[in-house]
């Protein structure tokens, strides 16, 4: 007698099998795909290639407090290195598309603010003791329970104001923005009101041909334009006389050569508490807490910003499985430190990566793997110029600014908090920034309003603190004196 199949054994018979990849990153689960995961993971290493050669040249062109500086070799290597790493662990165990790197807001502070007062020995220490305070924060849930008390409006506001930020780097990077002269506007149309030379034209070329295929729904419509652009600028460069700073950090030159060996000289110099000793408790305590605020924050907003654009947010406005993603990001710093580098934290350029689909950790692993890679193939990070990269920012940038729809601009109590935090992100070139006056702004208006309720406890004393990061100065000043 033949046995009859129910529906329900043949629905579970002739369903497709999911590959241990799919199971493991929930691709299928996201409605992604493995091609579109690899390729959002291309995309981002391509946008921020950059941080290979950007962030050694920042940190190499500094002497610490004995006069010493560092090799642009071993920063490279270490950069590189710590962007890898930290970029797969993301991956693997926060399973997002968030790709890590030397954060440029912590390297300043590394530079011109740790550097002259301690060796580098002991500001890489400094670095690491950062990443140990994030990773308590995170371990403990005090990081999340932080982030979670934010109010949602101001959250989308972070979205938004991340939009601004990235589109803003785009703009200036690529010669379409401008500083203004003395007595003029502070910003300008390129230099002094006009756009000038061929890396601008590559920057246009690039962004209307990106527009048009990313329109017209093209698989891989950004990392095509990047391609293209690249190409272009390579062959503009060879043909026109162009003055190299023109083009920024990287010059589009066909390398000479493609491999070269990494050098490992700055992995785990570092002196933990030395710089106590040597920079005094005051200073060396000033310094820790604008690296733990400064990556505390610029991570949280970015982590939000992106993960929303992705679609991993709830309807509460919280992402799933931030515990291990802002553990991770604490884990970065310490590799940053120990690797001889400024502290790893998430990037905003992996909005480009979402912006091409990726839903996934797959993503991350690959970029994480390009930039390990990038350790032996340095010399082709010399290739793609910024300017062939800027129209992706610019793109992403107006795609998050759809999150804008969500906050209630009638609402003054919401609006004027979130203005100010979409504003300053990009005028100050600074995610914390923009977190802390929008939080402040907030507090003072429900205050003013008698709505103390509302404000959540943590709100409160973030919005304290807050208040003294803007007013460090001023505080160094009277404590010093």
């Amino acid at each position: 007698m033949t046995q009859v199949q129910s529906p329900k054994t043949a629905t579970a018979t002739t369903a497709p099998s999911r590959s241990a990849l799919d199971r493991f990153f929930h691709i299928s689960e996201r409605k992604s795909t493995v091609s579109r995961e690899v390729r959002g993971g291309i995309t981002t290493f391509v946008a921020m290639a950059y941080v290979i050669l950007l962030v050694p040249l920042i940190l190499g062109g500094v002497t610490d407090v004995d006069g010493s500086k560092l090799s642009i070799a071993q920063l490279t290597t270490a950069t590189a290195f710590s962007a890898g790493l930290s970029t797969v662990l993301m991956g693997l165990v926060g399973n997002v598309p968030l790709a890590l790197a030397a954060g440029l807001g912590v390297v300043p502070v590394v530079a011109y603010q740790a550097a002259p007062h301690m060796t580098w020995a002991q500001t890489m220490g400094l670095v690491v003791l950062m990443g140990i305070v994030i990773v308590i924060m995170a371990a403990t849930g005090l990081r999340t329970m932080i982030i979670n008390a934010i109010p949602l409006s101001l959250k989308n506001a972070i979205g938004v104001g991340i939009g601004m930020f990235i589109a803003m780097i785009g703009l200036v990077s690529s010669g379409v923005v401008g500083h203004g002269a003395a007595g003029g506007p502070p910003v300008t149309l390129g230099v002094d009101g006009h756009l000038q030379g061929w890396p601008v034209v590559v920057f246009a070329v690039g962004l209307l041909v990106m527009l048009a295929l990313f329109i017209r729904k093209i698989p891989g419509a950004i990392l095509i334009s990047i391609l293209i652009s690249t190409v272009l600028a390579i062959a503009i460069n060879a043909w026109a006389t162009i003055d190299p700073k023109a083009w920024g950090t990287v010059v589009p030159e066909a390398p000479s050569k493609f491999f070269a060996a990494p050098d490992f000289g700055l992995m785990l110099n570092i002196d933990l508490f030395g710089g106590f000793a040597r920079a005094g408790g005051l200073i060396a305590s000033v310094v820790l807490f604008t690296l733990v605020l400064t990556g505390f924050f610029d991570a949280m907003g970015t982590v939000f910003g992106v993960c929303d654009e992705a679609g991993l947010t709830d309807e509460k406005g919280t992402v799933p499985g931030m515990g291990k993603i802002l553990t991770v990001d604490g884990v970065a710093q310490i590799i940053g430190g120990a690797s001889g580098g400024a502290g790893s934290t998430v990037y905003v350029e992996s909005a480009t990566g979402v912006g091409e689909g990726a839903r996934t950790g797959l993503t991350s692993v690959v970029t994480g793997g390009l930039f390990c890679a990038a350790i032996f193939f340095t010399p082709l990070a010399a290739v793609v110029p910024i300017q062939a990269a800027a129209p992706a920012l610019v793109l992403v940038g107006a795609l998050m600014m759809t999150q804008a729809r969500k906050i209630d601009w009638s609402d003054l109590e919401v609006a004027v908090p979130a203005f100010i935090t979409i504003a300053l992100m990009p005028f100050t070139y600074s995610i914390t920034n923009g977190v802390g006056a929008g939080l402040i702004a907030y507090v003072v208006i429900k205050a003013a309003r008698g709505k103390f309720r509302e404000i959540h406890w943590l709100v409160g004393v973030v919005s304290v603190v807050f208040a003294a990061y803007f007013g460090i100065s001023a505080i160094e000043l009277v404590l010093g004196g």
